[in-house]
């Protein structure tokens, strides 16, 4: 189909819940994807946190391809092999001993909700969720209760027993939780799509020694910053605690429809069969893709690859922020995950969209950061052809 097809029957067959850009993807290798015009761009949007292996990495090809000759799906009626194998290396690389599969963020989001309370309830009958204000952490019910606000328009009344603290703060939760029926505190280690948000640095630690004075959960959603993306295998390990609950989703599956619940052994005790599941989660075919990303990213070196590109990408933004002040008011992140905040929200939608002209994917978030997430496997020449389109579109916006 020609560009205007695609875009066009878009309109007339699909519900109109994205903003889209008038760009039709038909092919990817690695860091690179290709429109149905055969135009290449750098892709460092990755799916959104996606494709931390780049599109169409070896290892996951041959994964899928294989086990799609053998067993597609089979219900959690019967015991799975590859889930047994998925869930083994997740628990041997993190703090967790148990694993519930599901299929997406806002499912895992879910699930650790309803743990947490199903906790609560045999703890003093806790029910309560203590999150941080424009956080992200999914569009369904439960997971939209704990969300930046301006997603919740329109879906009023939602699930009751959600409070909302300022992030990166702590007395704020401090006050929280003298409130004896929070069950939990449900923070992301980085805000991503709140503009890439990073707290001071010892604000989870300072979280976590709060949560366990008051004997209350910590979940950690680490959809976005898990699975290498901050030049660690979890984000929580850049600061010397262990959660109790974690999320995982997006690069989990490596495309792959894939999100995860993982958990210490005296919070998952207290789930029980029919307390929670899922028809399709835990499908022999995303565990097989699921088990080849992350072996990947522990065997071939790109958790070091992460930091080290992370710290080079950031040193060119600086350079950038210093070349172009005026445009460019911060440049934050850690490891490859990367915000580039500009003067005011038409400057960075036009930055975001001139890039794009120029070969470059990135996206616009909070109106006024441009957030970059290249996956792991990224290489000097790909960051520095990103930088010079940066630069360049940059200029282009200053003499328009």
């Amino acid at each position: 189909m020609r560009k205007e097809e695609i875009i066009s029957g878009t309109s007339e067959y699909l519900m109109n819940t994205y903003g889209r850009y008038p760009i039709a993807m038909v092919r990817g290798k690695g860091a690179w994807v290709w429109d149905s015009e055969g135009k290449k761009y750098l892709d460092f949007v990755t799916g959104i946190a996606v494709n931390n292996l780049g599109h169409c990495h070896p290892s996951v090809v041959r994964a899928i391809s294989a086990q799609s000759r053998k067993l597609v799906q089979v219900c959690n009626l019967y015991h799975i092999e590859n889930q047994v194998e998925f869930a083994r290396v997740l628990v041997e690389n993190s703090f967790a001993d148990k694993v519930f599969f599901c299929n997406s963020g806002a499912e895992a989001n879910e699930g650790a909700i309803k743990l947490a309370r199903k906790w609560g309830g045999a703890n003093g009958g806790r029910y309560k969720i203590v999150h941080a204000r424009d956080s992200f952490h999914g569009r369904t019910l439960g997971a939209l209760s704990a969300t930046n606000k301006k997603y919740q328009k329109g879906f009023k009344p939602l699930v009751p027993g959600f409070k909302s603290i300022p992030y990166g703060r702590i007395e704020p939760l401090e006050r929280a939780l003298r409130d004896e029926k929070v069950c939990a505190v449900m923070l992301e280690p980085i805000q991503g799509e709140n503009g890439v948000i990073i707290p001071y640095a010892d604000y989870l630690r300072d979280v976590r020694r709060l949560c366990k004075r008051k004997n209350t959960l910590l979940i950690l959603d680490q959809l976005q910053v898990g699975l290498g993306r901050t030049g660690k295998l979890f984000a929580y390990e850049h600061y010397g605690i262990k959660p109790d609950i974690m999320t995982l989703a997006k690069a989990l599956g490596g495309g792959i429809p894939c999100g995860a619940v993982l958990a210490t052994n005296s919070v998952a005790r207290h789930l029980s069969p029919g307390n929670h599941g899922t028809t399709l989660g835990g499908n022999p075919l995303a565990m097989s893709a699921g088990t080849a990303v992350l072996k990947t990213i522990l065997e071939d070196g790109l958790l070091d690859n992460a930091a080290g590109m992370g710290e080079y990408f950031m040193s060119g933004l600086l350079s950038i922020k210093k070349e172009f002040g005026g445009l460019v008011r911060d440049v934050r992140g850690k490891g490859l995950i990367l915000g580039v905040e500009f003067a005011n929200a038409e400057a960075a939608k036009d930055a975001v969209v001139r890039c794009s002209n120029n070969g470059l994917l990135t996206i616009l978030t909070e109106q006024k950061v441009m957030r970059i997430l290249p996956p792991l496997t990224v290489k000097k020449n790909e960051i520095d052809h990103a930088l010079e389109i940066i630069r360049r579109s940059l200029k282009e916006a200053t003499v328009a």
